[in-house]
């Protein structure tokens, strides 16, 4: 049995055209359908794919797993998170903006990101062929194309141009089949963001049943869409699907009570629309954990990263936003805050605390407030500013600010694009969002302020109040080329038709 789904295990999570597998290893794509078992097990390893520490380049380096490197990517390069050290690991180059397309968190994100997606082609190729109709079958297809445009969405994030910036740029190597090329060139954004669509349309259509919050749903692609949709500017589709899923009523939202357990218990969270899920065998401690680089009882993780004075000085508004329960200050006897290096520490918890292990939590890939933050943008842009404030009170109300609602009223000096982004900044803080909203919305990111993203300087060095834009990234325009990455060398040295980034 145990060499079966090992067999299973690799269809799923193949990537590499020209792997050689042995002859004993050898197993007809269609034999995965011929057995619910057999298609669940195969899929379980796509999934598998975004929390395991896998071989890359010939080892298996305990820094490398999907999700650490997307939140890393994403939430170490905004003005949410400060580097509190110099470090080797090249994340920094997420801090400091000084990326390069060898550096190994890319290329593994890149490396493994296709290895789902050839995976998923796999077994959607299987089951098409085998003309499977049934329930259960559609279920795990619809999966299938699920994961598909996660993936896709993803690696346009990271490495393409948002779409309200430049449509038309290069954006990401689609993988739609198993008969693709393997040296092919860049989809356009355009391109991508349709294919992201069409996959998640399809997912939507294909799933019905509910497996849990562990796995793909029908809401799960509706969250899915409404995201993809903000991002593409369809403003009434991104309220449209933001819609579907809170009337869905499958979802609510946690309370001020409940709301400081949300992370350490999102698998049972009534607000988790999908979340990936760990368990005490994925517990990787101090060693490739999620958490480590951002949160430390004292030996439990390295917590070098902190939060950052900026997020703190917007949240500074509301002490008594129950948000502040997952912001843990690292405090002396006497009750100070400590510095190290001159910064504050403020750790992060969102990542820690499953079972009460400091390094364990099983991340949320979408949940309940995105979607009332999803409408209440494209409610903004499209002018209904009332709808706005409503959605948003929806998340202030929950978060022990029933004193301070906007009751349909907007705040003095302030657009009701500030209003909603400033609450989705702190609402969603950490789970790798802010730089894409920053950018897409054709802001700047400001991080004027003291830590290791200021190249070559001492905190004693700078006067930040006097010459801020005298210093390297310290304010990013969205037309900088370094708000994305490189794409890997990797993919460049072996595809002549990807054409790298600027």
């Amino acid at each position: 049995m145990k060499k079966i789904l090992f067999i299973l295990f690799l269809i799923a999570v193949s990537s590499c055209k020209n792997q050689e597998i042995s002859p004993s290893d050898a197993i007809n794509t269609t034999d995965l359908v011929t057995t619910e078992e057999g298609l669940t097990n195969a899929l379980n390893g796509a999934y598998a794919l975004f929390k395991d520490h896998i071989t890359f380049n010939g080892i298996v380096d305990q820094n490398n797993m999907y999700l650490r490197q997307f939140y890393q990517l994403s939430d170490f390069a905004s003005d949410d998170i400060v580097c509190g050290q110099i470090t080797e690991d090249p994340l920094f180059y997420s801090f400091n903006l000084l990326h390069s397309p060898g550096q190994s968190n890319t290329r593994y994100f890149w490396y493994v990101s296709y290895k789902i997606i050839t995976g998923v082609n796999t077994i959607i190729d299987a089951v098409e062929k085998s003309g499977k109709k049934d329930v259960k079958t559609q279920q795990l297809l619809g999966e299938c194309y699920f994961l598909r445009a996660y993936c896709h969405f993803n690696l346009a994030r990271l490495f393409a141009k948002p779409y309200s910036v430049d449509p038309n740029s290069a954006g990401i190597i689609l993988r739609t089949s198993v008969t693709d090329e393997a040296k092919k060139a860049r989809s356009s954004v355009t391109e991508v963001y349709n294919s992201v669509i069409a996959d998640a349309e399809q997912s939507a259509s294909l799933m019905s049943l509910s497996r849990g919050n562990q796995y793909a749903s029908r809401e799960a692609a509706w969250a899915l869409l409404s995201r993809v949709n903000l991002y593409k500017e369809d403003y009434p589709k991104a309220i449209d699907y933001s819609s579907k899923v809170i009337a869905s009523n499958r979802f609510k939202l946690e309370t001020k009570a409940s709301y400081p357990a949300l992370f350490a218990n999102a698998k049972t969270s009534n607000e988790t629309i999908l979340c990936i899920a760990f368990t005490a065998v994925d517990d990787y401690g101090k060693f490739g954990s999620i958490a480590s680089m951002v949160f430390s009882d004292g030996n439990s993780g390295w917590g070098e990263e902190y939060v950052s004075s900026s997020l703190r000085s917007l949240m500074s508004k509301h002490p008594e936003d129950i948000r502040w329960s997952y912001i843990k200050p690292l405090k002396d006897e006497s009750g100070a805050v400590q510095k190290k290096n001159g910064i504050e520490v403020y750790y992060i918890s969102k990542f820690s605390f499953q079972d009460g292990s400091p390094n364990l939590s099983s991340p949320i890939l979408f949940r309940l407030s995105e979607m009332y933050l999803n409408r209440a943008e494209a409610e903004a842009k499209t002018g209904n500013t009332i709808g706005a404030l409503n959605d948003v009170d929806q998340i202030r109300a929950n978060r022990g600010l029933e004193g301070s609602l906007y009751n349909q009223i907007l705040p003095s000096g302030s657009t009701i694009l500030d209003v909603v982004l400033d609450e989705k900044r702190i609402e969603m803080a950490f789970e790798g969002y802010r730089s894409y909203d920053v950018y897409r919305n054709k802001k700047k990111m400001d991080k004027t302020y003291w830590g290791y993203h200021i190249q070559g300087l001492k905190e004693t060095d700078i006067d930040l109040s006097r010459t801020p834009s005298g210093y390297p990234n310290l304010v990013t325009d969205y037309t900088n080329p370094r708000i994305i990455y490189f794409i890997p060398v990797d993919e460049i040295l072996s595809n002549p038709n990807a054409i790298q980034n600027p």
